[in-house]
């Protein structure tokens, strides 16, 4: 119902997922061919640096990995989430003229800050899920050491400079990829909810095992979604407020 539900084009879905979570300034979201972006540049980033993550550590052999990296990496990993928080702050502070910030902002830096704080999240994430999820954990560190990290980064710099060429050919493929990143992430984040709520942890064996409890997660996510468009929808048109 939800996927027959308007909008109907592929981007207009993709810019629905955006409204729920994300401001949508223009002026502070990549254009491609035109179009806006569904989500701001900082969000994109976050979002396409978890696909990044989740894929890298998938690649990397560590896809049901139940342990967290080692304390070096896990304290640089925080660093990736406090750098988004530093110019997150600066940005809004932009927002006040006359308010002091430390540098001036820009979208670059919005992307590349929210590259790294997805990133970061998706590593810390995944083992998280996969021992809420799995009746038999794997031992295993999402990420194992500095150098699978590099890797991850290096992926990460290269999604980067991808959305900040601005090629118009990477509209869709970029839109759905980050649309995806913020449905991956939501549907992990509800389906641990809904396992831990129930009692059911630690009960799938195989990924048919998983079905229910992932289905349930997702559908959790698309009702958040529609939720959230609706109060925004309301807060916006009804209320006049500038959201």
């Amino acid at each position: 119902v939800i996927l027959l539900a308007p909008p109907h084009s592929l981007l207009g879905k993709c810019a629905a997922v955006g409204y729920a979570i994300c401001h949508r300034i223009p002026e502070r979201s990549f254009h491609l061919a035109g179009r806006q972006m569904p989500l701001c540049a900082r969000c994109t980033g976050t979002y396409l640096g978890a696909l990044t993550g989740l894929v890298t550590m998938w690649v990397l052999g560590n896809r049901r990995a139940s342990n967290l990296p080692p304390t070096g990496v896990i304290i640089l990993l925080m660093g990736f989430i406090a750098s988004m928080g530093v110019d997150g702050l600066n940005s809004y502070l932009s927002f006040f003229p006359g308010a002091p910030h430390l540098y001036e902002p820009s979208n670059l830096l919005r992307l590349t800050t929210g590259t790294l704080n997805g990133l970061a999240l998706s590593i810390i994430v995944l083992p998280v899920f996969n021992f809420t999820l799995w009746r038999e954990v794997n031992p295993r560190r999402s990420i194992r050491n500095f150098r699978e990290l590099a890797v991850a980064v290096a992926l990460a710099a290269v999604m980067v400079l991808t959305v900040q060429a601005g090629l118009d050919f990477l509209l869709y493929p970029l839109a759905i990829a980050s649309t995806l990143g913020v449905l991956v992430m939501l549907t992990a984040i509800n389906t641990m909810i809904i396992l831990i709520v129930t009692r059911r942890e630690n009960m799938a064996e195989t990924w048919l095992d998983a079905f229910l409890p992932l289905s349930l997660g997702l559908l959790a996510t698309l009702a958040e979604i529609g939720g959230m468009d609706l109060l925004r929808l309301a807060l916006t048109q009804q209320l006049g407020l500038p959201f």
